[in-house]
């Protein structure tokens, strides 16, 4: 290997980790954003190298990424779709979403509760309620779950 090879894996390596300072990442996303700045075998040997020394977990990324999408009352539906574009692993997705799973129903209470108030809804506005949960990223039985409680 010639000096210039180990200097621009060493680059593409302090690229990732500045990436990763700032919050948890993906094997794909890291991937995807370094690809355009450095050559297509230098990222995958710098990043199988972070994840070798555990610097990369999608592990991780999805407990942290899961965690901050509930925080702000997104629904697993929802969730599923926006790590599955960033490359993650659908059986990897699936554990940590059915950890979480007896918590959905009582989120989707919380999140319609805060929009629109605890009384019951009527008619039409149980329809736009409803279409802001599914919006939100949530099942229609925890819609239901949600929108019967009150």
């Amino acid at each position: 290997m010639s000096a210039a090879v180990v200097q621009s894996v060493n680059d593409v390596r302090r690229a990732a980790m500045d990436l990763l300072a700032r919050r948890e990442h993906g094997f794909s996303e890291l991937a995807r954003k370094l690809s355009g700045r450095f050559p297509q075998a230098l990222v995958v040997d710098a990043l199988n190298r972070l994840r070798e020394e555990r610097l990369q977990s999608d592990d991780r990324f999805v407990e942290s990424y899961v965690y901050s999408r509930q925080q702000r009352g997104f629904g697993p539906v929802r969730i599923k779709s926006e790590l599955f574009q960033k490359g993650i692993d659908s059986e990897l997705i699936g554990q940590y979403l059915l950890e979480q799973d007896d918590h959905w129903d009582e989120l989707a209470k919380a999140v319609k509760e805060r929009k629109f108030g605890a009384s019951a809804p009527g008619n039409k506005e149980r329809a736009r309620q409803a279409r802001f949960l599914a919006q939100r990223g949530f099942s229609r039985s925890q819609i239901y779950a949600a929108l019967s409680s009150s």
